[in-house]
């Protein structure tokens, strides 16, 4: 049985997370690179700093690391021990792999839901920044909400044919 069809679906809706989250990441960094420019600045010359850039750059660091972490799960780029590797069988290495994708998303999956009672609590309650009194609520959702997508995809890799698998691993498995 051929991975083709797997891999067209997979392969577009890869580009479109690839998309959404290195856009979301990239924009988040970049906001948080040009405050860091102009509050640094307007300490050094005006003798004045921009009110709440703390808050602002805690909160877009947030959307860095939560938008971007389906990437990093994505293409496996997650610190990695593998020093054993070489010495494990290949079935057991396609049993740890499974078991560990397994266990990324029960886990991931399990933070979205906690988060976004969270964000529901925090929405309830009115919850804000001490200085800039912007809601929490958001920020929360959206971790929950990339928290669940890293879920989704570490299912779609534990799912992912073993042919696929030892390609992206350059035939290791």
């Amino acid at each position: 049985m051929s991975a083709a069809p797997f891999r067209d679906w997979t392969s577009d809706l890869n580009k479109i997370l690839d998309t959404a989250c290195g856009l979301l990441s990239a924009a988040a960094l970049f906001a948080i690179m040009a405050l860091t420019f102009f509050d640094v600045g307007g300490r050094k010359l005006l003798a004045n700093s921009i009110p709440g850039s703390l808050e602002l750059t805690e909160l877009l660091m947030v959307v860095v690391i939560f938008s971007a972490l389906p990437l990093v799960s994505r293409r496996g780029e997650h610190v990695v021990f593998d020093s054993l590797d070489a010495y494990l069988p290949t079935g057991l290495k396609r049993l740890q792999r499974a078991a560990v994708q397994l266990l990324c998303a029960l886990v991931m999956l399990a933070l979205g839901y906690l988060m976004w009672r969270a964000g529901a609590d925090f929405a309830a309650s009115g919850e804000t920044t001490a200085q800039l009194q912007i809601a929490k609520a958001p920020f929360v959702y959206g971790m929950g909400a990339c928290c669940v997508v890293t879920g989704l995809v570490h299912l779609s890799l534990l799912l992912r044919p073993a042919a696929q698998d030892e390609e992206a691993e350059g035939g290791a498995l």
